[in-house]
């Protein structure tokens, strides 16, 4: 596809040349979460996981009670290398057209949030994270009612890395541009969530405040007056 068609594509995306970033452990409820503040607004998610269990349920790899070790987990990175390289893929087509993002990840690894973070920030992005935050008993809870659940100690491991980062994350984002969503229970309650919705709609619809940004946009608006 032609980068001309990914201009007229982008530049009336709702969201165009936003990024949120999501960050949280295992079993902290991130889809839930992202569903409550991101709704309604246009931004395209990218998360590896759905595609990986979409694969792994079609090609009748039982993702219950993943242990390490043996034949089985080695079907199972055959097929998250896969799904990962549809997600690098398809997160390629979303940059190329500018469109508004949802970036589903951990937030175990700093560095790789931070790398993310400039690269979209150098393609003219506005970034900004939303930050869920659970107990490690409800974190071990809800891994294991999941259809796909992964060891204790993984668990563990992970929801220390990501509550090591809480304090990074907030310094490189801004406070402005950072919100924490207690998770601990999945309460259905429209106040739980709304003041972070608004927040997170005011950043999306603010028009671009990049200046990479601002110059795809006029040449992409000058390229549509010129195929009229």
């Amino acid at each position: 596809m032609r980068f001309s068609v990914y201009l007229t594509e982008g530049v009336y995306d709702p969201s165009i040349f936003k990024a949120i970033f999501l960050a949280g452990g295992s079993g902290s409820g991130k889809s839930f979460v992202a569903s409550k503040t991101t709704s309604g607004m246009g931004l395209k998610l990218v998360n590896s996981d759905t595609i990986f269990e979409k694969l792994a349920k079609k090609n009748k790899i039982d993702l219950t009670n993943m242990k390490m070790g043996g034949p089985e987990e080695l079907k199972r990175n055959t097929i998250r290398n896969i799904a990962k390289d549809i997600t690098l893929r398809q997160m390629n087509h979303y940059v190329n057209g500018r469109l508004g993002v949802v970036i589903d990840g951990t937030g175990r690894r700093y560095e790789k949030i931070l790398k993310q973070k400039n690269m979209m920030e150098s393609f003219g992005y506005d970034t900004y994270m939303i930050f869920v935050n659970t107990s490690l008993d409800v974190a071990h809870q809800r891994n294991q009612k999941r259809g796909r659940n992964v060891a204790d100690e993984i668990v563990t491991s992970s929801w220390e890395a990501v509550q090591s980062n809480m304090g990074k994350f907030q310094s490189l984002f801004g406070l402005n541009k950072f919100k924490i969503v207690d998770n601990s229970e999945y309460v259905d309650d429209k106040h739980v969530f709304s003041d972070v919705w608004k927040e997170v709609m005011k950043f999306t619809k603010k028009p671009p405040q990049n200046k990479i940004a601002k110059e795809w946009i006029n040449a992409a608006l000058d390229k549509k007056k010129g195929d009229l």
